[in-house]
């Protein structure tokens, strides 16, 4: 592989520095052998890096899946069997439950192949390749070549390097930039579309503790579910047929059964989604200070009208569980990130690198001034980046709204759309309840118009009567009448009602102040503010190449990040022992709050303590946490000890540390992950499934 000059420049500069703070980092996996398989053996590794990544033989990365678009499954066998979280299966598991078939209660184990669930829609995808295309995406690019310019010619690049990889093939690729666009990437994929629920716990343990225990630790959650990659008859992606068959990987994990101690070296291989370590102070003081108060304050709303409605009425319950989990996760994420900037000082941090950066930049004209330049762009943003979070979190909060606009925004009203409008409708109305979102609807607006300037606001709405007219009126409101619409032939006729409906004209009117108001400048002034990173990226670079590594911030792409099984402080004389059992599961256990409520199965398990094989010390592992550098997206991601072996699926953070994404520190940074042998004890011993485990090899 062809190195670019940047590359090459990267990597002479990281080999000859000291190592990050302890365990920092998510690493491209092709690179390792050039610049972290030495501290990973020093710190415990066994393998080798063409293990972990090598295009030519089947190495550790080919077991790794992105799981849909934001999450990381693992292969298990080698018949397809996949593994990945339940909070990333459960919009699956929740579309295929009623109040006949409560798979969210009741959990859902297929007892053999004929009766696992197809899930159209979802697809897994494995890297077959990355290599850096920098000179090929750089090229035609000079140093006084306009923005504007260097853009098409980019773009041009990436299109021409993309359909290079993919011809003659049935891969899928994409050029991904890392370090704000000084390195280009390509990504080359097999994606497979044929994805089937095998297995997945009741809530009450795939969810244990709900939102009380997210992000927090002691964790005693069995976070996973089980699917199974289907492919055609010759091993190549199919859409969803009868007559496919179990996928057989180049490569599945082996399940080791020896367990994990405080110390024992660990990495997470997986697919992180983003992080923003080279922030601004601008940047972090925004999101500490106004941003994330901001959209906290808006997601309790929401979430204590939701919690109100699914408590009572189990209806309902089931329809906005996984609307509930999905606005409640980063709700919870953004207190604990606030709170560890605060505590960590990371504004005030950053303000005195910046300081530095000034001075040794005072005699380098290319870097001069970046800082300052920053800092006015940022400044200038703020109106902006406030109203767009409140367009984002209030007003397409409102379900009635955000529905109306996939029918404002629809081109054309052809056959293949009104199918695309009618399925739409269907998923819409199964888990819509329209007292929820009145009620939402009005406290939302009352914050919006208390809070965003009228100058961003659209002249035709009273906010506080916006909802009594929508909703009053709307058609959008009633799964008979939008029905009745998309029956109709007379297409023109649908266009008049479509665009005449209270709903929709709301929706335009507030899109339409987003787009010609917000967007743009926010647009404009980002594209400046990344352009300014590109160089302040370099220039920290140039300036601290003696004193610290730079790792890529996350972009979605597969990485690793390596670290150990190690215990943290969260607070004066406490100290949290790194792995959890079932006794703290049976601790909580409470009939009376659902997400508490153990199975039945369980309970007497647990009162004859009649765990098999899976029995340690008296009682069963079932979490761990250690000091792998995790996002979202690494949720599913596959643990593994020093001989890569699979020994626990990634779920979450400490709660104390979900400021790592801008900020990590070693002391409470903590990866929180399920204990494998805890999955298959479930498998095993509650879910009445353990013929999967025949699938399966271990290590003892």
């Amino acid at each position: 592989m062809r190195k670019s000059t940047f590359f090459a420049f990267t990597f002479s500069l990281l080999s000859a520095l000291p190592s990050l703070r302890a365990d920092e980092g998510m690493w491209l996996p092709s690179l390792i052998e050039q610049g972290r398989i030495g501290d990973m053996r020093a710190k415990g590794f066994r393998l080798t890096a063409q293990d972990l990544y090598s295009v030519n033989q089947a190495s550790l990365k080919d077991a790794i899946v992105r799981f849909g678009s934001g999450c990381t499954g693992e292969l298990i066998s080698d018949q397809g069997l996949l593994i990945t979280n339940h909070h990333c299966g459960y919009g699956q598991i929740q579309q295929h439950s009623s109040v006949e078939h409560d798979y969210l209660t009741d959990g859902f184990a297929a007892m053999n192949r004929s009766e696992e669930l197809a899930n159209p829609g979802l697809v897994v995808s494995f890297l077959v390749e990355m290599k850096d295309v920098t000179d090929q995406i750089l090229r035609g690019v000079k140093a006084g070549t306009d923005e504007t310019e260097r853009t098409k010619i980019i773009d041009k690049n990436k299109k021409t390097v993309v359909r290079k990889a993919t011809a003659g093939n049935h891969y899928k690729a994409s050029v991904e930039a890392l370090y704000y666009g000084n390195q280009y990437f390509l990504f080359v994929y097999e994606v497979f579309e044929d994805v089937r629920l095998v297995f997945a716990p009741p809530s009450s343990v795939g969810k244990f503790g709900g939102d009380t225990d997210n992000w927090m630790w002691p964790r005693h959650t069995g976070d996973f579910s089980i699917f199974r990659v289907y492919a055609g008859k010759d091993n190549k992606p199919a859409p969803y047929s009868p007559d496919n068959v179990p996928y057989v990987p180049k490569k599945s994990f082996t399940i080791s059964l020896k367990g994990i101690e405080e110390g024992d070296f660990t990495f997470v291989y997986g697919f992180p989604g983003r992080t923003y370590q080279y922030l601004h102070s601008e940047a972090v003081r925004y999101i500490q200070e106004k941003g994330d108060p901001h959209k906290v304050n808006l997601r309790t709303i929401r979430l204590g009208i939701m919690n109100r409605a699914m408590a009572a009425d189990p209806a309902v319950r089931i329809q906005y569980a996984a609307k509930n989990a999905s606005v409640s996760n980063a709700w919870k994420k953004w207190q604990g990130e606030m709170k560890g900037l605060e505590r960590l000082g990371t504004v005030g941090k950053k303000q005195a690198f910046e300081k530095r950066f000034e001075a040794w930049a005072a005699d380098k004209p290319e870097y001069a001034g970046t800082t300052e330049q920053l800092a006015a762009l940022y400044d200038s943003l703020e109106p902006y980046a406030f109203a767009r979070d409140y367009h984002t979190e209030a007003i397409m909060a409102i379900e009635l709204l955000k529905f109306a606009g996939t029918f404002a925004d629809a081109e054309n009203l052809k056959p293949e759309t009104l199918a695309r409008l009618r399925k739409s409708a269907a998923g819409f109305f199964k888990d819509y309840v329209p007292a929820i979102d009145r009620e939402t609807a009005d406290t939302l607006l009352a914050e919006y118009a208390r809070n965003v300037p009228a100058s961003f606001r659209p002249e035709t709405i009273d906010p506080a009567a916006l909802a009594d007219a929508v909703f009053g009126s709307s058609l959008f409101t009633d799964s008979l009448q939008v029905g009745q619409l998309l029956a109709s032939a007379d297409t023109a006729a649908i266009r008049r009602k479509i665009d005449d409906d209270s709903a929709v004209r709301a929706y335009k009117a507030f899109t339409g102040t987003y787009k010609t108001r917000i967007e743009p400048e926010y647009a404009a002034l980002n594209e400046r503010i990344d352009r300014k990173y590109r160089t302040y990226m370099r220039g920290m670079m140039e300036m601290r190449r003696s004193e610290h590594d730079f790792y890529p911030d996350a972009n979605s792409t597969l990485r690793i990040a390596y670290g150990k099984v190690d215990g943290y402080r969260p607070m004066d004389a406490v100290y949290y022992e790194p792995v959890a059992t079932l006794e703290g599961v049976m601790q909580k256990d409470n009939p009376d709050i659902y997400d508490y409520d153990v199975p039945a199965r369980l309970r007497q398990i647990y009162e004859t303590k009649d765990y098999g094989r899976w029995a340690v010390d008296g009682t069963v592992p079932v979490t761990f946490i250690a000091t792998n550098h995790t996002t979202g997206g690494n949720s599913g991601s596959p643990v593994l000890n020093a001989d890569g072996q699979l020994i626990g699926v990634n779920f979450d953070r400490c709660w104390e540390g979900t400021m790592s994404d801008l900020e990590y520190d070693p002391t409470v940074c903590r990866n929180i992950a399920l204990d494998i042998r805890y999955a298959l004890f479930l498998i095993d011993k509650v879910g009445g499934a353990g013929y999967l485990l025949d699938e399966m090899k271990f290590a003892e």
